[in-house]
């Protein structure tokens, strides 16, 4: 299965006041293990960033004055994406932001590329309740290293992220294993009830004539459903 871990950083928290996206991330991860692809790109707002989300990523607009528009770099996007399932943590919010910006550039909603969407948040909180689920915390839990995370960065939360999602699954992965293992033992025992000296019993003309009075009987007491 091909699996895309995306992360977005934002001018603000908002897309429906004005907000846009400043950095995307996409890691590429393909049957649980990873490819090494990826995409990565840093796009011009057109506005200014909120100093509360700078303090979080540590972009400048001033850095991104240089960058594509998203409009140049969502075909890119797009392809890279397409078909494959999207693991995303906290997904309504990247979702809102990047299906914001398809529109702005007139293309159809994140869901007409993607396979399916998986929010590990939720499923985080599904398997934690009640304790931090955020990404530093989760990686703190599975043993993670997440010292370079000194700030909220794309590439680095989806390359974290994914590690994440392969330890929290590593669970069902192994009932998958066992439950694709098992018809191979029934095989190999069918294999070797093969192997065994059976012995074959032939009825004699005696006895196959009392069997057919016996069927003859049944036949003529009606109670025959065959």
């Amino acid at each position: 299965m091909r699996q895309i871990f995306l992360d977005t950083e934002t001018t603000g928290l908002y897309p429906d006041q004005g907000h846009r996206i400043i950095e995307i991330a996409a890691v590429e991860i393909f049957n649980r293990r990873p490819t090494q692809r990826h995409f990565h790109v840093y796009v011009n707002p057109e506005r200014e960033i909120d100093p509360g989300a700078q303090e979080v990523h540590g972009i400048s607009f001033e850095f991104l004055q240089d960058k594509p528009l998203f409009a140049q770099v969502a075909d890119p996007l797009i392809e890279f994406i397409q078909g494959a399932e999207l693991i995303i943590h906290n997904a309504p919010f990247d979702i809102g932001f990047l299906n914001m910006e398809f529109t702005r550039c007139e293309r159809p909603m994140l869901d007409q590329y993607v396979a399916g969407v998986v929010d590990t948040l939720k499923m985080a909180k599904a398997s934690r309740p009640g304790q931090r689920n955020n990404l530093d915390a989760l990686c703190r839990h599975f043993g993670i290293d997440n010292s370079k995370r000194t700030l909220h960065g794309a590439l680095l939360d989806a390359e974290l992220l994914a590690e994440v999602y392969i330890a929290m699954t590593r669970g069902q992965e192994s009932l998958l294993m066992e439950l694709a293992q098992t018809p191979q033992v029934q095989v190999s025992n069918t294999q070797a009830l093969a192997t065994l000296p059976l012995k074959l019993q032939v009825a004699n003309a005696e006895e196959l004539d009392l069997h057919q009075q016996y069927l003859t009987g049944l036949m003529k007491s009606g109670g025959v459903v065959w």
